[in-house]
């Protein structure tokens, strides 16, 4: 898991590397095992104050297409950097007008094994159409613990976070430097 300090580092990275009126502002930078995914505010289209919901819907999804087609060439070469120093595909999203839309992404396969309440489960969504197959169920599920469940899951990454600190300041830690100022030449401790 990424925690808040490397996010925050990844994020200014970005935010440096970036040419600037690329977005109209840098609103999210996200990383896990597999990608990191860059959102950014684009201008929303400019119609009439009365414009149906169907034109405004339709100006929308041009103007997120147009900003795909312009920037994709500086989007590959600040994708091809970032992938060389993190180690990580990058994917990229936009919001305009309040729609968020995301560009290609990764789509990584998850493993599990399920006990049968739990099959009958997927089963079921796969039963009522709300799902293809079981891994389009298990998807869904996942989606729908997302939505339900933010603040519990941001609580969650926090404690993550705290732990991952403690953990740091153990004994298997790198010694800081009166510990290794301590130490003799032939390894063992001066206690005097």
């Amino acid at each position: 898991m990424i925690t808040s300090g490397q996010n925050a580092k990844l994020r200014g990275w970005f935010a440096g590397r970036l040419p600037d009126g690329l977005f109209e502002e840098l609103t999210e930078v996200t990383a896990d095992r597999e990608e990191i995914t860059v959102v950014g505010r684009i201008a929303a289209p400019r119609l009439a104050e009365d414009a149906p919901d169907a034109e405004r819907r339709a100006a929308v999804d041009a103007r997120i297409q147009e900003f795909r087609d312009r920037t994709r060439e500086t989007r590959t070469a600040v994708a091809r950097d970032a992938e060389h120093r993190f180690r990580h595909k990058v994917s990229w999203g936009v919001v305009c007008d309040g729609e968020r839309a995301l560009f290609t992404h990764v789509a990584a396969p998850v493993m599990t094994r399920l006990r049968q309440p739990e099959r009958q489960v997927l089963d079921t969504l796969i039963a009522a159409s709300v799902a293809r197959s079981r891994s389009d169920a298990l998807a869904w599920c996942v989606r729908l613990v997302q939505r339900h469940t933010d603040d519990w899951l941001t609580e969650l990454r926090e404690s993550l976070e705290y732990v991952q600190r403690v953990r740091a300041q153990g004994p298997d830690a790198a010694p800081g430097p009166s510990a290794a100022a301590a130490e003799s030449d032939d390894g063992s401790t001066d206690r005097g």
